[in-house]
């Protein structure tokens, strides 16, 4: 999996379809919302459970480990792209992206970008200490509505 730099995809690139802030308390509601735009834009069944496995994991990311408060945008731009953001301390992002091999069992997590990776097109992080992106694309067969 080739991962472009983050820039490739600006963060204004693209179609708008969905945007919203989530607490914990919404992931439920935002999960509904993404697959619904999902299957407005064309992606089948198995696509779309890929699809919600990746981007639950990346809102759980910011719960857990981002400040529990979190922004999220799905563009289409040839693909669908989600992009997820959070005002934490940040991480360093080149030791989990790519990560081609599945990681160790930890207390502290550390699957979560592995499964993500494993569930989408591609994922593109830049993190630091005022804050998370991450965007990650939507594997489709097919091209996009």
């Amino acid at each position: 999996m080739a991962n472009p730099p983050l820039d490739q995809h600006a963060p204004t690139a693209g179609t708008p379809l969905f945007s919203t802030s989530f607490t914990l308390a919404d992931l439920t509601r935002v999960r509904h919302e993404v697959q619904a735009v999902s299957r407005r834009c064309g992606l089948d069944h198995d696509e779309i459970e890929n699809w919600l496995i990746a981007v639950n994991e990346l809102m759980i990311n910011v719960i857990r480990h981002g400040g529990g408060r979190g922004g999220l945008r799905l563009l289409l731009d040839d693909q669908l792209i989600c992009e997820v953001t959070d005002q934490g301390r940040g991480f360093n992002a080149a030791h989990y992206v790519p990560c081609a091999e599945r990681p160790p069992l930890s207390d502290t997590g550390g699957m979560g970008l592995w499964v993500v990776g494993q569930m989408a097109d591609y994922v593109l992080a830049d993190s630091g200490p005022v804050g998370t992106t991450i965007r990650i694309a939507a594997r489709s067969r097919r091209p996009l509505e």
